[in-house]
């Protein structure tokens, strides 16, 4: 960017039509709260400085801010009397900075970054201030952008105010703004509010600027990058846009997906190249999948790491603080959480690893538990390299099995286990011989009775 840039991210709407008891822009697409994702975007434009306006007793929205942005400046907007009014709650970040001004609204989390920079590069190119505009499908209640024959923003015209030729225009306002003004806050104060909603509105800078010679343009962009949440429909909408970008851009960088569109990312998930992902695979916050890994169909991770190579699922479920090595197998119906698994260790059928560390070359059998909780505390199991531990198997934590060590079918195991040691713990088998026999014919005798009854 050619001058500082203050970024001004607008959070106080109360976001009624949600009809929910947590505020508008808390709520979460891919993992991220709509804020967290402005504040992102606002970051990936390099601004230096940040100011988030809240509205009163939204300590929720401030705390959101400063812990995905720790730098940025919380003002409240006492009354919402519109946009104009928002920025103005800002006024002390504005007055102290020197440099462009970005305008960025919270419930609009799918501008790309490199749309804002076309739009800062307007104001490179002459513009005292630049609006990102889009063609409307249906543009109903949204601002007209009014321009001139050759192109230049003339005017914002809010649809209730606006003529039937002006409503006739297609060019619609996102809301995001940015200016390049030598006293911003002068445009700002001279806002008025004689309109049909007696509302502050920040659009009407475009006419006081040309008014005092400055220009004004408009740079547009697709309509769903400016999609407003305001309810939950547009919520799942602006969800579905996130997933469809994630999902192309995952296999632009070399990631199979057989079925992409039962695919779900998280804002931050790292798939590597030559990952493979079957069908409804869902992926939480904090997953890292390195290359050549494939994940089969079902499964669901979240805060893991998986090694190069692993194969995981189906129907396999990690959780936080699951870090497999390269080549590991997790298979069907096997929860992991807590736990490390060294290269080449195995856990292939319906078992529990909770807190714990499994050793490379490590079999699990099936039906294999970690008793990792006592009521109070939780324990760590931990199996040595190579071990092999057998189906039908309960590790009762805190326990160490050996490198090497087998652990026999059907055993409870509350006491270590030495390196290259058998460890067995099971009741002696007894056999009576005719007694299913006789069983049956004793059952069949009380039924009959019964019956008669």
């Amino acid at each position: 960017m050619s001058r500082p840039l203050l970024t001004v991210v607008l959070a106080a709407g109360k976001g009624t039509r949600m009809r929910s008891d947590l505020p508008k822009v808390l709520h979460r697409i891919a993992g991220r709260s709509l804020l967290g994702h402005v504040l992102a975007l606002a970051k990936a434009v390099g601004g230096e400085a940040l100011a988030v306006v809240v509205g009163p007793d939204m300590e929720r929205v401030r705390d959101e801010a400063v812990a995905a942005a720790p730098g940025a400046e919380v003002f409240v907007q006492e009354r919402q009397q519109g946009t104009a009014d928002a920025v103005l709650a800002a006024r002390e970040a504005i007055a102290a900075h020197q440099g462009d001004v970005l305008v960025l609204f919270a419930d609009t989390p799918l501008v790309r970054p490199e749309t804002v920079r076309a739009l800062l590069g307007a104001l490179d190119g002459g513009a005292s201030v630049a609006v990102l505009g889009f063609e409307a499908r249906e543009p109903g209640s949204y601002g007209r952008l009014v321009t001139s024959a050759d192109g230049e923003l003339i005017a914002i015209r809010e649809a209730k105010d606006a003529t039937e030729a002006e409503r006739a225009i297609r060019l619609c306002n996102s809301g995001v703004m940015a200016f390049r003004l030598d006293a911003p806050l002068d445009v700002l104060d001279a806002i008025g509010n004689a309109n049909a909603k007696g509302e502050y509105y920040l659009t009407d800078a475009v006419e006081i600027v040309r008014s005092r010679g400055g220009r004004a343009a408009a740079v547009a962009c697709e309509e769903d990058e400016v999609l407003g949440v305001n309810a939950r429909a547009e919520l799942a909408q602006a969800e579905a846009i996130w997933q469809r970008r994630a999902r192309a851009a995952a296999m632009a960088d070399g990631v199979t997906m057989i079925a992409p569109e039962t695919v779900w990312l998280s804002f931050d998930t790292q798939l590597g190249r030559d990952v493979v992902l079957e069908p409804n695979v869902f992926f939480g916050p904090k997953v890292t999948v390195a290359p050549g890994a494939e994940i089969k169909a079902n499964s669901y991770l979240e805060g893991a790491e998986v090694g190069a190579g692993a194969r995981i699922g189906p129907y396999a479920r990690l959780r936080p603080g699951a870090v497999l090595g390269q080549k590991v197998h997790v298979g069907n119906f096997v929860e992991v959480k807590n736990t490390t698994m060294g290269d080449g260790a195995k856990a292939n059928h319906l078992s529990y690893l909770g807190d714990g560390a499994v050793g490379a070359g490590a079999n699990i059998g099936a039906g294999t538990i970690f008793c990792n909780y006592d009521g109070f505390f939780k324990h760590k199991t931990e199996i040595g390299d190579g071990a092999f531990v057998g189906s039908n198997s309960a590790l009762v934590a805190p326990v160490k099995i050996g490198a090497g060590a087998y652990v026999g079918s059907g055993s409870v195991i509350t006491k270590d286990v030495a390196e290259g040691a058998l460890a067995l713990e099971r009741s002696e088998q007894e056999e009576r011989p005719g007694w299913a026999a006789k069983f049956r014919m004793l059952m069949a005798r009380r039924k009959a009775a019964a019956g008669a009854s």
